[in-house]
Order: structure tokens, then C-alpha cells, then sequence
């Protein structure tokens, strides 16, 4: 009787949905896709979801997102949120390219750790687009990356939980 009631009611032969691996690059490019909403607002308050979400996949399975899909990922982004065609590419490699050089250099990660991870690349990619804004010519003050990067940081817990449930939904568990 307790071994059947610790049994998991999983069905015998059920795997991965079909097109399984393509779920993790689907859903940042649907990350992507909210810089579409219609807000408006005077400053750009919202956080860039789609490295949001290329960062929490990154950080819980690092073979869900190869290294190379962050340059097409990164142009899809570049092209749907109107930052300069290269920018996204560059970031999001460096920071795949930083996650691996992470997973050779740590033992183990809690998820203290892992948000501390995302929290230092979400600044320098926030770093980078000011500083990308000021060598195109605008003067701002450095402060005025302070929301976005905060809203940023308090939202991976969320995005990280939507991917666990996503890899979840999409192996089949």
C-alpha cells in the first residue's frame, strides 16, 4: 500500500513532446515578442525578456540552449526590439559564452547563486545599452538603467519558474 501511494502517476512510454527541442528557443523568441506590447511610457522601464528567459533555460539545463543559438536568437531579438542589428548577438553570446566558463569553474550552484549569475549579466547588459546610447549620442544618466535592471533582477525568480515548468511541460514529466 505506501509503495503504491508513493508511486508517481506517470504512464508507461510517455517522453518528450514532439519538437521538444525546439521549445526552449521557441519561448525566447516569444519572450522576444513582448517588446511589442503597446506601453508607453517615457523611459524604457521594462526588461529585456527574451535574454531574461535565455538566461534562466542557460542556468537550469545548459544542453536545452547550445552556445550558437544565442547569435539567432540574439539577431531575432535585435530585429523585433529595434536595437541595433548586433547588439543582442553580442551580449547574449558573451553571456553564454560567460555561463559555460561558470559551469567549469563551479563545483555546484544553488539558486542563490544562479540569481547572483543572472543578476551580474543583466547589469552588463544593461551597462552595455547605455553605453551603446551614449556613443550614439544620447547623454543619460547612468542612473536611468537602475529600473529596468531591477525590475529585471526581481523577475528572473519568475522567469526561471516559467522555464521549470516549460522543460517540464516539454519532457513530458
Amino acid at each position: 500500500m505506501v509503495r503504491a501511494a508513493l508511486a508517481s502517476k506517470r504512464r508507461i512510454g510517455a517522453g518528450p513532446v514532439a519538437g521538444a527541442r525546439f521549445v526552449p528557443a521557441a519561448s525566447v523568441m516569444a519572450a522576444s515578442l513582448l517588446a511589442l506590447l503597446p506601453v508607453v511610457a517615457d523611459a524604457g522601464w521594462y526588461p529585456e525578456f527574451g535574454f531574461l528567459v535565455l538566461i534562466a533555460w542557460r542556468l537550469l539545463r545548459a544542453d536545452a540552449i547550445p552556445a550558437w543559438w544565442a547569435a539567432p536568437l540574439g539577431l531575432f531579438n535585435d530585429l523585433v526590439t529595434g536595437n541595433p542589428v548586433g547588439f543582442s548577438i553580442t551580449v547574449w553570446t558573451a553571456a553564454m559564452l560567460a555561463l559555460d566558463l561558470a559551469d567549469r569553474r563551479t563545483m555546484w550552484r544553488d539558486y542563490w547563486i544562479e540569481w547572483a549569475l543572472a543578476a551580474l549579466l543583466l547589469l552588463a547588459s544593461e551597462a552595455a545599452e547605455w553605453r551603446l546610447a551614449q556613443v550614439m549620442g544620447a547623454s543619460l544618466p547612468f542612473l536611468s538603467v537602475a529600473p529596468p535592471l531591477l525590475i529585471s533582477i526581481f523577475a528572473f525568480p519568475i522567469a526561471a519558474w516559467v522555464v521549470s515548468r516549460l522543460d517540464r511541460w516539454r519532457l513530458g514529466r
